[in-house]
């Protein structure tokens, strides 16, 4: 089983900035492709959305056109940590962001559909105030 911890999130003035970073406790983290995604007020499980996604040798970060510019996915293998500085944030960024990790994944592979994920974290609030 793994556990994915999530901190970071908060209040913050539009064109601010905010680091999240997630935690994970695994020996085999290395070996996961890991990603962010995001959950906006009102809407359902069902409907997260793909914000990053980064493969386990962190190489070919993916990012969705709305975090394209201003959101930078990285990882640290030896620290079991991946993280999403977020700049230049807008109302529209306020949601639950949640970190998920999809292990046995092939080298290079990207995934941007939730279901393609095995593990999730438990979510961290970001409120964007205009």
């Amino acid at each position: 089983q793994v556990q994915l911890v999530e901190s970071g999130g908060g209040l913050v003035q539009a064109g601010g900035s905010l680091r999240l970073s997630c935690a994970a406790s695994t020996r085999t983290f290395s070996g996961y492709t890991m990603a962010w995604f995001r959950q906006a007020p009102g809407k359902e499980r069902e409907e997260r959305e793909f914000v990053a996604t980064i493969t386990w040798s962190g190489g070919t970060p993916s990012y969705a056109d709305s975090a394209k510019g201003r959101f930078t996915i990285s990882r640290d293998n030896a620290k079991n940590t991946v993280t999403l500085q977020m700049n230049s944030l807008k109302p529209e960024d306020t949601a639950v962001y949640y970190c998920a990790a999809k292990i046995r994944a092939p080298a290079g592979s990207i995934y941007y559909r939730g279901t393609s994920y095995d593990y999730w974290g438990q979510g961290t609030q970001v409120t964007v105030a205009s």
